[in-house]
């Protein structure tokens, strides 16, 4: 750009201050609006090159046409309610970016209601939170794609950068954004877990302190495991209470989500794609919330066993293995996930883009995407990512590690719902047979539902007398 435009900014909470921040190191000029007079004046005293105003009217007004204005909003009704206040005082062909954890469903609504009134929209994942916002997040813009060319200079001057290039890219028409943000997230969800599983076993199952535990990840944020999110676990396990033991023994293990987790859920059983992982990684959220219940339950039934390892090197080499298959899946049921809602809302999503703008700043950035964007450039219809054949060496190699650890916390007593998802769903996979024969033929016994054959054609339906013993 010759010189720096003016951007308007609706929202000045913890993430609006960031970014408002981000885009005045970008040499933007911003001019900011929150119904929250105190949050204005916060934002003119730490950053007096920002400018504000009192009412969205004044903020259009402030603005050159076409005006460009980002949303940090809370999710939900207050987007609309933003969306129709704006309407009252924009023109045509302005563009309005949400840069909210909106559904995408929401999203793509927003975007036909806006094209009537002559508005363009877009819906823009962003990941990397406080930190992120400031500094450089991941950005997943869709919607409108007139709007792209306009918004893009901002957009990828305000994002992260890997490698020089930024972590930013436009991801398709609609809620397309949104939708890659919510899978992104559901990612997250598995990750996290599955690092809480590993650090549960060690510390609780093994005995290891947390600094031993912490000096584990470090090693494996130094290899190929290198991840933000690990990165993060070794932060936690070293920090100290006022008192000198680790802080992480006083938080209680009751884990909160906003939504977005069930979201990704739902549209998983709505497209019929297996995100099993995913799903546990949600319903061990929910199990943590039962604390009066497990509290009842453990006075009753007899304690987890503790975890015997004749071998601590080859162990902790397991739960290298563990860690990286188990991610893997987290990954390969995100990008099933959104290859089927690529297909069913015409979206044409490029994953190989969406893994490499997902390198830096973003929450699940790791060292793992690297190779996730070239066998998608291998093969950009990849159905699962251990087809490929990189992958599919890594997972021969590794698959046992991860049954050994698995194997030794059920034996133990010891819940790993997610590490153990990720051997079932690979399991699942692989296996050219299933027992979904038996599940078909209940259903036809039962409710004359048909069934198909082996020896017939997809797509012929049978029914059969299953209480009848002669054949038919």
């Amino acid at each position: 750009m010759s010189k720096p435009r003016k951007v308007g900014l609706v929202g000045l909470g913890v993430m609006g201050r960031a970014l408002a921040q981000n885009i005045l190191n970008n040499n933007f000029e911003l001019i900011a609006y929150d119904v929250d007079q105190q949050a204005r004046a916060e934002l003119t005293m730490a950053h007096p090159a920002a400018k504000t105003t009192d009412s969205l009217a004044a903020l259009a007004a402030s603005l050159e046409a076409p005006r460009v204005i980002l949303l940090l909003v809370p999710a939900g009704d207050i987007v609309d309610e933003t969306l129709r206040a704006l309407d009252e005082v924009l023109d045509r062909n302005d563009i309005v970016v949400d840069l909210g954890n909106s559904n995408f469903a929401d999203t793509n609504r927003r975007c036909d209601l806006l094209a009537s009134k002559g508005l363009r929209f877009i819906g823009s994942g962003i990941s990397g939170g406080e930190e992120g916002a400031r500094n450089g997040p991941a950005l997943m813009p869709g919607g409108d794609p007139t709007a792209w060319s306009e918004v893009q200079p901002l957009l990828e001057a305000i994002s992260a950068r890997f490698n020089g290039e930024p972590c930013c890219n436009w991801v398709g028409d609609g809620g397309s954004g949104h939708y890659v943000k919510m899978v992104h997230n559901g990612i997250e969800y598995g990750d996290m877990q599955v690092i809480a599983e590993v650090y549960d076993l060690m510390h609780r199952g093994l005995g290891r302190s947390h600094e031993h535990i912490a000096d584990l990840f470090a090693r494996f944020n130094a290899g190929d495991l290198e991840s933000y999110l690990l990165e993060i676990a070794v932060d936690v396990l070293r920090k100290r209470d006022a008192d000198g033991t680790a802080l992480i023994e006083k938080v209680l293990d009751a884990a909160g989500q906003k939504g977005t987790g069930k979201w990704t859920g739902i549209s998983a059983l709505d497209l019929g794609t297996p995100v099993s992982l995913i799903a546990e990684a949600v319903f061990a959220r929910c199990v943590s919330s039962r604390i009066d219940e497990r509290a009842a339950l453990s006075s009753i039934f007899d304690q987890p066993a503790v975890l015997t390892v004749d071998d601590d090197t080859a162990f902790e080499s397991d739960l290298a293995d563990a860690l990286f298959v188990a991610r893997a899946v987290s990954y390969t049921q995100g990008f099933m996930l959104m290859s089927a809602a690529s297909g069913e809302y015409g979206w044409e999503l490029r994953l190989s883009n969406i893994a490499r703008l997902w390198r830096g700043g973003c929450i699940i950035r790791s060292a793992m995407l690297e190779p996730i964007a070239a066998a998608f450039d291998r093969d950009p219809s990849l159905a699962v990512l251990f087809g490929d054949p990189w992958f599919a060496n890594e997972f021969k190699r590794r698959l046992p590690g991860l049954r050994r650890v698995v194997a030794a916390c059920v034996e133990a007593g010891l819940p790993v719902p997610c590490l153990a998802s990720a051997v079932g769903f690979v399991d699942a996979m692989r296996s050219r047979r299933t027992s979904a024969n038996m599940i078909q033929a209940l259903r036809d016994c039962f409710g004359a539902h048909t069934f198909e054959r082996v020896d017939s054609s997809r797509g012929q339906m049978f029914h059969s007398d299953w209480s009848s013993q002669s054949p038919e």
